[in-house]
C-alpha cells in the first residue's frame, strides 16, 4: 500500500511540474500573440481592485514591534530583540517592511493565503514571500514524506519543487476556511458579482469607444450578395462608428437611396445601470469589510459618521487580520522561552486611531494629568524629544490613592495637642 501511494506522490509531482511548465508556456504564447486567457479578471474590477488596495495598504503602514512584558505587569517595546530590525524595518534585503507586510496581505485578499519563508534563526532571520498560485498544500498523515505526520507547503517554481514543512513557514489565511488549513479568497465567493462588474465597465469603454452610437438596423430594398452586404454594412459602421482616441465623432452617415438607418437606443438610465453597478460594487466591499465612505460612496456619510466608519473599520475588518499576524509570528518566531519571558508581536493601530492636533494634544494632556503618561511618554507620541525630569508621572494634587480615601475628613486636632503636651 505504501509503495503504490509513493508511487501516486511520484507521479503527482510530476503532473505539477508538467503542468507548471506547460503554464508557462502557454501563458508565454498568449502574452505573445496578445491573447488574455481568462474573459474577466478580477483585478481589472475597480471596487474589488479598490478594496485590496485599501487592505493591503492599511496592514502595511501600521508598524509591527516586539513588545515585552516587565515583572510589574508593564509593556516595553524590545528594540534589543535580534528580530526587532527583521520584523520591523526589513524583512529581507530586497523589501521594506511597508512593502512586505502589503505583499503578504494581497496574497492574503486575493487568493485566500499568504505565505513568507522563514530564512536563517536569530538575527540572521530573513522572510521570504512565496507566491500563492506557486504554492500547494499536503497534509502527510500516512508519514510519506517525512517520519513525523506534518502540514507540507510545496513550493513550484521554474520546473522545480520545494518542499517546506509548517515550521519553516508563516501562513495567514482569509476570514473564510472550511478545514481552518486553506483559505478561501472572495473572488471565489463573489465571482458572477466581480465578473458581473467587470464586464459592465468593459461595456461602457465600449460605449465611449463608439462614441455611444447605439446598434442599427438598416432597411434596405435590393437584392445583395453575402460579399456586397458585407461590404454595404462595412461601409455603413466606418461612418457610425469612431474611435474617441485616433479621430473625432462623426454625426453625418451618408446611405443610399431607398436605405432606412433605424437606431436601436439603449439607454442606461432605463436599465437602472448606475444603481445596479453601486449596488454590486457596495456587496463586494462588504464582502471585504470595506465601508462604503472607503469606496467613494459618500452619498449617506458625513464626517462624523465617517470618523466612526474608521474606527469600526478597524474593530470589524482590520482587528480580526492584524490578529491571526500577531499569533502567527508569535508561534512561528519566537521560542517558548521567548513567550514564557514576556516577548511579543504587537502592531501599533495608534497610528490609524490619530485624532486631529487639537484632540491629540487634550487627550495626552488629560494622560498625563492623571497619571497614565509621563510628560516624556506623551512627547513621544508628538515625536518630541526627551527633557530632564520627564519620566516622572506627574497629576493633579488632590488625587489620593484609595485606600486612603476618606482621611482627609479625620480630626487629627487632639493627637496633635497630646504630643505638645
Amino acid at each position: 500500500m505504501k509503495f503504490n501511494l509513493k508511487d501516486k506522490i511520484k507521479k503527482a509531482i510530476r503532473r505539477i511540474i508538467n503542468k507548471t511548465s506547460q503554464d508557462v508556456a502557454l501563458n508565454q504564447l498568449l502574452d505573445f500573440l496578445g491573447i488574455d486567457k481568462k474573459k474577466e479578471k478580477a483585478l481589472s474590477e475597480a471596487t474589488y481592485f479598490t478594496c485590496i488596495k485599501l487592505l493591503s495598504e492599511s496592514v502595511g503602514k501600521i508598524p509591527l514591534k516586539i513588545m515585552q512584558y516587565n515583572t510589574d505587569g508593564g509593556i516595553v517595546t524590545a528594540r534589543g530583540h535580534p528580530l526587532y530590525f527583521t520584523i520591523h524595518d526589513r524583512p529581507n534585503p530586497y523589501m521594506t517592511a511597508t512593502t512586505f507586510w502589503g505583499t503578504m496581505e494581497q496574497n492574503r485578499d486575493h487568493y485566500g493565503d499568504g505565505y513568507a519563508w522563514i530564512k536563517g534563526a536569530g538575527s540572521k532571520t530573513s522572510l521570504w514571500i512565496l507566491p500563492s498560485d506557486e504554492v500547494e498544500i499536503w497534509y502527510d498523515d500516512l508519514k510519506i514524506l517525512a517520519d513525523i505526520p506534518d502540514i507540507y507547503y510545496i513550493y513550484s517554481h521554474g520546473g522545480k519543487l520545494y518542499k517546506f514543512s509548517s515550521e519553516e513557514i508563516i501562513h495567514v489565511k482569509s476570514s473564510m476556511s472550511f478545514d481552518g488549513i486553506k483559505g478561501v479568497p472572495v473572488r471565489e465567493q463573489l465571482k458572477t458579482t466581480i465578473e458581473g462588474n467587470a464586464k459592465a465597465q468593459k461595456m461602457l469603454n465600449q460605449m465611449y469607444k463608439s462614441g455611444f452610437t447605439a446598434k442599427a438596423v438598416v432597411q434596405y430594398t435590393s437584392d445583395l450578395s453575402e460579399e456586397n452586404l458585407k461590404k454595404f454594412k462595412n461601409k455603413i459602421e466606418e461612418f457610425a462608428g469612431s474611435d474617441l482616441d485616433d479621430e473625432e465623432v462623426r454625426n453625418i452617415i451618408p446611405i443610399p437611396v431607398g436605405t432606412t438607418l433605424t437606431p436601436l437606443n439603449v439607454k442606461l438610465a432605463d436599465s437602472q445601470f448606475v444603481e445596479v453597478k453601486k449596488y454590486s460594487a457596495i456587496q463586494i466591499a462588504s464582502a471585504f469589510g470595506i465601508k462604503p465612505n472607503q469606496i467613494g460612496d459618500y452619498e449617506k456619510s458625513s464626517y462624523a459618521s465617517s470618523e466612526s466608519q474608521q474606527l469600526s473599520f478597524y474593530k470589524d475588518t482590520l482587528l480580526y487580520i492584524l490578529k491571526q499576524y500577531e499569533e502567527e509570528l508569535n508561534y512561528k518566531l519566537l521560542s517558548k522561552e521567548e513567550i514564557s519571558n514576556g516577548y511579543h508581536f504587537k502592531f501599533n493601530i495608534a497610528v490609524l486611531l490619530r485624532a486631529d492636533q487639537k484632540t491629540q494634544i487634550e487627550t495626552l494632556s488629560q494622560a498625563v494629568s492623571n497619571f497614565l503618561y509621563t510628560p516624556n511618554e506623551a512627547r513621544a507620541y508628538l515625536d518630541k524629544p526627551a527633557l530632564p525630569g520627564g519620566n516622572k508621572l506627574l497629576g493633579n494634587g488632590a488625587s489620593i490613592p484609595v485606600e486612603l480615601a476618606g482621611t482627609q475628613y479625620i480630626d487629627n486636632s487632639e493627637g496633635k495637642e497630646e504630643k505638645k503636651q
